[in-house]
């Protein structure tokens, strides 16, 4: 009987050299004789371990993290298939801090599963959700609704009440679309679901077909993720295989039909109607609502659109029931939300946890603190359009609402760590910059005002007026968001304000020459 070692392929791992020393295993085992099933993983997420080599021993897997090519030999020669002792060896993986405190729902089984294994999907609870809904489709979106399960693309609303309204349109045919054009900075958890567990996407996207009666769903990717489009679009063609796709999905007598889509390589993609525009064949630009995409969406049909970790979520929910999923969280923020936690801390990664978790929490208890011997000074939660919080703000639990009490948003979770070496004066113009750069160019506060609020920046920046300008960026911050189409414009003064409040000190430092810039 062969040993089974788990070597990921996950984008993250593959950066560090994960390839090769799935290759040197393979090697060294045909070398000394050893039989090994080398099984590709997608990542746990806790990226500071990759390349995280994995084995089956004593009805455990037993981990050996930052392993490269050249230490494969050493490992073979501690007995490592065994679980031996090594300067690299971890212990078991999964009582390992980072993972052992975190509440896996959706990423239960991503890093564990081979992620195009139907059989390995099943084994671990895959396809339960699915068969709970082919039995009851009539149940699904009261059961989504009591669930308390919100949008987790950023804006949050009941995920439910959407279905709901799809469901009740009355139309030859309904769309449902899953936008994976994961574009803020510092989250990859889209990214990880596609390239570590796609069959959990399909299996979300199935439910929402059978509580809408919608036939065709569309997964629209970014284009940067070329490993993830790889992976789902042959998780997809199993699927179909096996019957959870096509004329009658898991035996329920209604079809529903998956295709992946390449995104278009803009961040106004992100945005749902700009987004629909894109998958049309038009250039994305943002559409004007009313009419929402609940009733008028994707060719003018009734369309449920919702993110990954949305998706992902809902099985979890007709499996084990709503009241399971909304006994996690705090107030109107149930279940879990996965957190995406980078720059300058020790330990980045994934963590899932259950809403209500702080700041704090994320970036030094699993984050470990400042990376760089210089202490964190400011805390970027929700992307790039989110605001920054200062350590006197970092007990502020990560929910909807409190979030949003403090001037923040939780967003896709993301959540970027910046050590005493920033300076916020330049993160608030960058702010304008990119929301200048991304912009779709439909709207005058958006268009105009994010380039002239850069221009007024730097003018303060470098001494100019530097009261009237910033009084002037304060202006601008408030037509942008009471009068944007979209978020992209609305939500750029938040970065811009909770700099300006939170950080006032750089904003008065000595005249900076921005010709390096």
């Amino acid at each position: 009987m062969s040993a089974k070692v788990f070597v990921p392929k996950d984008s993250a791992a593959l950066s560090v050299g994960a390839e090769g020393v799935a290759r040197e295993i393979a090697r060294v085992a045909a070398t000394r004789g050893i039989a090994v099933e080398i099984v590709r993983t997608g990542s746990r997420g806790a990226l500071f371990l990759e390349p995280l080599v994995e084995v089956e021993a004593g009805g455990a897997r037993h981990g050996y993290a930052g392993v490269g090519a050249s230490d494969v030999a050493s490992l073979f020669d501690a007995s490592f298939l065994s679980g031996g002792a090594h300067p690299k060896s971890i212990g078991e993986v999964a009582k390992h801090p980072f993972l052992a405190r975190q509440t896996r729902l959706t990423f239960a089984r991503c890093g564990i599963v081979d992620p195009l294994s139907l059989g390995d999907y099943r084994a671990h609870g895959g396809l339960r959700g699915l068969a709970a809904a082919a039995e009851a489709p009539a149940r699904i979106v009261q059961d989504v609704i009591d669930s308390g399960l919100r949008g987790r693309g950023g804006a949050g609303f009941p995920a439910g009440v959407k279905w709901r309204t799809v469901a009740a349109a009355q139309a030859d045919r309904k769309y449902v679309v899953c936008n994976a054009d994961e574009g803020d900075s510092g989250t990859f958890a889209d990214r990880m679901i596609l390239e570590g567990d796609p069959f959990l996407l399909i299996e979300g996207m199935a439910i929402a077909g059978l509580a809408t009666g919608a036939t065709t769903g569309y997964v629209y990717i970014r284009s940067e993720y070329p490993h993830g489009f790889e992976t789902f679009s042959a998780a997809l063609e199993i699927a179909r295989e096996a019957g959870i796709l096509g004329r009658d999905v898991m035996g329920s007598g209604r079809a529903f039909e998956i295709e992946a889509r390449l995104g278009a390589g803009a961040y106004i993609c992100g945005e749902e109607t700009s987004l629909l525009d894109s998958l049309e064949g038009k250039r994305g630009q943002v559409r004007p609502k009313p009419p929402l995409p609940a009733l008028a969406g994707l060719f003018g049909k009734p369309t449920v659109i919702n993110n990954v970790l949305t998706f992902c979520a809902v099985p979890f929910v007709m499996a084990e029931g709503p009241k399971a999923y909304a006994g996690l969280g705090m107030g109107r923020s149930r279940g879990t939300q996965p957190f995406q936690i980078g720059g300058a801390l020790k330990n980045g990664g994934l963590v899932e946890l259950a809403f209500g978790a702080t700041i704090r929490e994320l970036v030094e208890d699993f984050g470990g603190g400042s990376s760089t011997g210089t202490p964190l000074r400011a805390v970027q939660v929700g992307g790039p359009l989110g605001a920054y919080f200062p350590p006197s703000l970092w007990d502020t639990p990560l929910d909807y609402e409190a979030m949003l009490a403090k001037g923040g948003m939780v967003g896709h979770g993301g959540i970027v760590a910046f050590d005493g070496t920033v300076d916020m004066a330049r993160q608030a113009q960058f702010a304008f910059e990119f929301c200048a750069h991304e912009s779709c160019g439909k709207c005058t506060p958006c268009r105009i005002g994010s380039t002239r609020g850069a221009e007024t920046l730097a003018r303060a920046r470098r001494g100019e007026d530097r009261e009237a300008n910033l009084e002037l960026v304060r202006d601008l911050c408030e037509t942008l968001t009471d009068a944007s189409l979209c978020a992209l414009g609305g939500l750029t003064p938040m970065p811009v304000m909770s700099a300006l409040n939170h950080f006032p000190e750089d904003f008065a430092k000595p005249p900076v020459r921005l010709a390096a810039e």
